[in-house]
């Protein structure tokens, strides 16, 4: 066969090939810490299955949103429902979940008192300044006997839904990234676990008490409405979803975080 043959079958062999699939890249936002550390576990899971995860961290609950909103990003893994939900309504976005992922049962931390039955009456509270979050503290108080809320004040109550306050806490409404350095001001912080563990706590022996972790404050994956039924979103969340992650998970952050899966 001529080397002119050879050229033609060489080129009709190439194009009997299907076409490699090309790499999707999806910028995803977190919060520095464990959900920014699990998505760095999922990154070589999506890879295989063509997806690019570009990582961007926000040092806040605020930004993420309007980064995906606004098309900054493809999905962000940071929040729970009932904050998303929040955020929805006083902001309009169009987002939608896709996916649970995992829990960071809040907790109560103190450098001042090694149990919580040893909060002294009057002692200092600091909980975060967001509605669900914040209503998350009062939430998990009242469940542990020291506080009563109006009925029906769902998962967003404030401080002025307190109708009974056995113990005379004072509380102060921060940050909820700010909770860990203002330990040393207060009797004690309820704090997120993510921002907990980036302080150097440790969730599970550190935590003077925890809220259930069968709440609904489970975090998810959310993208906007308009791309939910696209296929990368389900192999985002098989990738995320996976066994690899689930052992990742539960070796890195030994109980502080509880995957859904």
């Amino acid at each position: 066969m001529s080397l002119k043959k050879l050229g033609f079958a060489a080129l009709f062999s190439l194009a009997a090939l299907p076409a490699l699939a090309q790499t999707q890249t999806l910028r995803i936002g977190a919060t520095p810490g464990p959900h920014a550390q699990i998505l760095e576990a999922v990154k070589p899971i999506a890879a295989k299955k063509g997806l690019d995860i570009k990582i961007v961290e926000f040092s806040d609950y605020v930004v993420p949103n309007e980064a995906l909103s606004s098309g900054e990003l493809e999905a962000n893994s940071f929040q729970h429902q009932p904050y998303l939900d929040n955020q929805k309504e006083n902001r309009g976005y169009k987002i939608e979940t896709v996916a649970q992922t995992v829990n960071f049962p809040i907790g109560i931390y103190s450098k001042k008192h090694k149990s919580f039955d040893a909060l002294p009456n009057g002692a200092s509270i600091a909980i975060p300044n967001d509605p669900t979050n914040g209503g998350r503290a009062l939430l998990l108080l009242q469940d542990k006997g020291v506080i009563k809320l109006k009925d029906g004040v769902g998962f967003k109550p404030t401080i002025l839904d307190i109708t009974e306050n056995t113990k005379k806490l004072k509380f102060t409404e921060i940050d909820a990234a700010q909770a860990p350095r203002v330990l040393d001001d207060v009797d004690a912080a309820v704090i997120n676990t993510n921002y907990a563990t980036q302080a150097g706590l440790d969730p599970v022996k550190d935590a003077l008490t925890r809220e259930d972790p069968k709440g609904p404050y489970v975090n998810v994956i959310a993208v906007r409405a308009e791309d939910k039924d696209k296929p990368w979103v389900k192999t985002l969340v098989e990738a995320y979803r996976s066994p690899e992650v689930k052992k990742f998970v539960d070796e890195k952050f030994k109980g502080a975080v509880l995957t859904s899966w």
